[in-house]
């Protein structure tokens, strides 16, 4: 395997492990006000992704360092192509991150009311926009020599707004069993229905995202001209429906576990089919941007494949304590303390 390859894994990897761990970030806040019904619940659903959300961040860091590393043309040509949509995700994450500290500030209904809100808004913004930029980069962007040809809006085209659909029901999934895990009470009873009622929603939207992948891009051809690596979204339909699977069983550790692997298994289906391709060009095969044309020196390569293999253990370990520590439910004296 060459080494361009081994850095293409990587910087799928690292794209995988972020909307795995934040995805129920983004989960838990889009659902914040429809099973929030009381302070204390929305209390509860803070203090749940609290001390987690700004460490499983680190992995959107780490997935955008490397891009800027290993492939510097990809990412000048993603932040040329996409650039309104990852400035609306940036500023979302950012309101989203204030309003968890603003929030407790002032208690006063009024100033409550405004923070929740933007907890909400700075969670759906970048479920939705993360969903829609990478339908867009599976089926090819509109850019050449000349530079990019297409806007905001036309983003927003059927296979687009599709792939946004999906990445919010993964999350919203993934946000709800996590409230399963974390909560008791009336939110917990809550967030169970919630769980059962999206999963039917994210199973179709699943399968027509599979549908229109075969007619929008090419991402089949890898899959046709390797058959083993149907393996993967495989897997990934059977970890789908392991999530109800286990939710019928009341076990919602292993209902969570699955709805990561059907998160990571998805990512990994768009990307197995891009390979070896980082960011297409629907304007001609001769303006794609590969592992070959796009990467970084092979000297600089191996320096940075030295780094990450001595400081993302260290990421793994800390990330494992930090769920480790605060694994237990949110209760009253949890908080209190």
């Amino acid at each position: 395997m060459s080494l361009e390859s081994v850095w293409f894994f990587i910087w799928v990897l690292l794209w995988a492990v972020f909307f795995m761990t934040d995805g129920f970030d983004f989960g838990v806040g889009t659902l914040y006000p429809f099973l929030g019904k009381t302070d204390q619940d929305r209390r509860v659903m803070i203090n749940a992704v609290g001390p987690l959300w700004d460490g499983n961040e680190v992995w959107l860091v780490a997935a955008g360092g490397v891009t800027f590393a290993a492939f510097p043309l990809v990412y000048a040509t993603m932040f040329s192509t996409l650039y309104s949509a990852l400035m609306l995700i940036l500023f979302a994450l950012i309101l989203r991150g204030v309003s968890f500290e603003f929030r407790g500030q002032i208690d006063h209904p009024a100033w409550k009311k405004v923070w929740d809100t933007t907890i909400f808004i700075g969670s759906l913004a970048p479920a939705v926009l993360f969903g829609v930029a990478f339908a867009n980069i599976f089926q090819g962007l509109p850019f050449d020599d000349r530079g990019y040809h297409g806007s905001l809006i036309s983003l927003l085209n059927p296979y687009g707004l599709l792939g946004g659909a999906v990445f919010l029901a993964l999350f919203l999934q993934h946000g709800a069993l996590w409230i399963c895990l974390k909560s008791q009470g009336p939110l917990h009873d809550r967030a169970v229905a919630a769980a059962g009622g999206i999963w039917y929603g994210l199973l179709v939207l699943a399968a027509a995202f599979l549908a229109a992948s075969g007619m929008a891009t090419d991402l089949y051809d890898n899959y046709t001209a390797y058959p083993l690596l149907f393996a993967v979204p495989a897997v990934g339909i059977v970890s789908l429906l392991k999530i109800k699977y286990f939710l019928r069983r009341q076990s919602w550790a292993n209902a969570w576990f699955a709805s990561a692997l059907t998160i990571v298994l998805f990512t990994f289906f768009g990307f197995i089919g891009l390979f070896p391709r980082l960011f297409p060009s629907s304007l001609g095969e001769q303006y794609h941007l590969t592992i070959a044309n796009a990467a970084s020196s092979a000297l600089t390569l191996k320096i940075m494949l030295a780094v990450v293999i001595l400081i993302i253990p260290i990421v793994i370990a800390y990330q494992i304590w930090a769920y480790l520590l605060f694994k237990g439910k949110v209760t009253d004296e949890v908080m209190e303390y």
